[in-house]
């Protein structure tokens, strides 16, 4: 090779270097891998304004959950001898969720805190069957104590633990008095092992009655249900409803299901009802509730008509319990009880629970409407027990019996679709009644049928005429006008006395 060839060499590699040098010196803090471009994740465009009604919701939702969540409790339940509650029924109490088949069985609810020194109501049926020490609590703080169960009531479904603990965190109690369909609610609890879970909704309707606590038949059981489409599931029972501000409005209780599992509606017992029960348990250890004594029934718009009322309003009492106190102030059956201290009540389960929040000595004041007049009435509140014993006295003492007429053909009454039959001596004897026409047959869809009357049943009176064979009643129901509504006084077989408002229907017209 040249000398020239060498030189020019030298001088391009020399150029190269330099050119190099500065190409790397441009490009530095650059990656210059040989790889394809990175992949855009996501949009780099900023954030859209935010509507601030939706921020604000969001935000008040986020305070709601702070604020109530600490409250809420999770319990778990040892029980070694569980009765099973019947899954056949279409409402269901939906907890405790019980996870082992043989005992003993390990359930779970949940509840909230009343007290800052350890109190928790929850529900009765999350604890009833809970073995001695086999209550546990867990709070929010993730310590674990062993509750003591310090009452029940299962008139209401509802019952108060205790736990050994101080200054724990209490939630706002609010007034369900003010709760309407269409308000926002939320459930907190603990659902199907998933601890201070929230969910929301709405109240889509108040004042339930599900015939869901009263097993024994008592009449006792207390049933103004708040109903909710906010989720809830096995182990939500004995959780707090909340509303908006964050305050307690409810017990959750209940659902209406037919797989055990949320299916959009649910039930909460009101607050004010809670907080009476709650407060009797932790002072007395029991529930010191006052009772009026009457059986009643809500007024409807067949037996509103039937008594004179101008619309369905208000309950009518079907019988007053010997040495009750309803029977001390005056009331009568057939009364209709409108008001309570000023205070509608226009379905059963609002008396009961107007009622059911007084102390016995308590006096309320009644407006009553009798024999189409307004009326008022003071009533001094008594303890059921009293009732009991009176009653059970008035039981043995039995009643004269008047001689047996002679037994009357069954008759059929078409205008309500009926037959009936005379009383024999056995059956008067067996219910206790001197008179009266037992139905032996009811027609499917007629007018007996729509009102519940069923064989067995004996009808006493119709109005204020008392019937003593089957002719005398077919007589007074075919001297009534078609539209024209009366009461008719029945006992049941279980020697339950009634009113039932029964209206005559239009008759048809004949075809030519």
């Amino acid at each position: 090779m040249s000398t020239k060839s060498i030189i020019t060499a030298v001088v391009l590699i020399g150029i190269g270097i330099v050119f190099g040098v500065m190409l790397v010196s441009s490009l530095k803090g650059v990656d210059v891998t040989f790889a394809q471009d990175p992949v855009q994740i996501g949009s780099n465009a900023p954030a859209p304004k935010v509507n601030e009604i939706l921020r604000a919701l969001n935000d008040a939702f986020h305070t709601v959950s702070n604020d109530v969540t600490p409250s809420v409790v999770y319990i778990t339940v040892k029980s070694s001898g569980r009765e099973r509650k019947g899954t056949e029924r279409f409402f269901h109490f939906f907890g405790p969720e019980f996870r082992l088949e043989n005992p003993p069985e390990i359930g779970a609810g949940s509840g909230v805190i009343l007290t800052k020194d350890g109190y928790i109501l929850t529900n009765n049926h999350v604890v009833e069957n809970a073995d001695a020490d086999g209550i546990r609590v867990s709070l929010s703080d993730t310590r674990e104590l062993t509750g003591r169960l310090i009452g029940t009531d299962k008139y209401t479904d509802l019952a108060v633990v205790r736990v050994d603990a101080q200054e724990l965190p209490v939630p706002r109690l609010g007034n369900s008095d003010n709760l309407e369909v269409g308000h926002i609610v939320f459930a907190v609890g603990n659902p199907l092992g998933l601890t201070s879970t929230m969910t929301q909704g709405i109240v889509s309707a108040l004042g339930r009655q599900i015939n869901i606590i009263d097993d024994e038949g008592t009449g006792y059981g207390i049933e103004n249900f708040i109903q909710t489409d906010a989720a809830v599931n096995p182990g939500n029972s004995g959780g707090p409803l909340i509303d908006i501000s964050g305050a307690v409005v409810g017990i959750n209780t209940a659902i209406a299901t037919t797989n055990q599992r949320y299916q959009g509606y649910s039930f909460a017992i009101p607050i004010n009802l809670a907080k009476k029960v709650a407060s009797d348990i932790i002072q007395y250890g029991e529930v010191r509730r006052g009772f009026i004594g009457v059986s009643i029934q809500t007024v409807d718009a067949v037996t509103a008509k039937a008594q004179g009322l101008d619309r369905a309003k208000g309950v009518i009492v079907q019988s007053v319990n010997p040495g009750s106190a309803g029977e001390d102030a005056g009331l009568q059956p057939l009364d209709i009880i409108l008001t309570v201290d000023g205070k509608e009540v226009n379905t059963s389960q609002q008396l009961q629970t107007v009622i059911a929040s007084k102390d016995p000595g308590h006096t309320v004041t009644l407006k009553v409407f009798r024999d189409r007049k307004m009326i008022e009435k003071k009533v001094t509140l008594k303890l059921r027990e009293e009732e009991q014993s009176v009653a059970a006295t008035e039981r043995r003492r039995g009643s004269s019996r008047a001689s047996e007429p002679p037994v009357t053909a069954s008759l059929k009454v078409d205008e309500l679709g009926l037959t009936v039959r005379s009383l024999d001596h056995a059956r008067k004897k067996q219910l206790e009644v001197e008179h009266g026409v037992v139905v032996e047959k009811v027609d499917p869809f007629s007018a007996a049928a729509s009102r519940d009357i069923r064989p067995g049943d004996v009808i006493l009176s119709v109005g204020s005429k008392a019937v003593g064979n089957p002719s005398e009643f077919k007589e007074v129901i075919a001297g009534m006008k078609p539209g024209e509504a009366a009461m008719l006084r029945v006992k049941n077989e279980n020697r339950r006395v009634n009113y039932v408002a029964i209206q005559i229907p239009e008759r048809k017209a004949e075809a030519n």
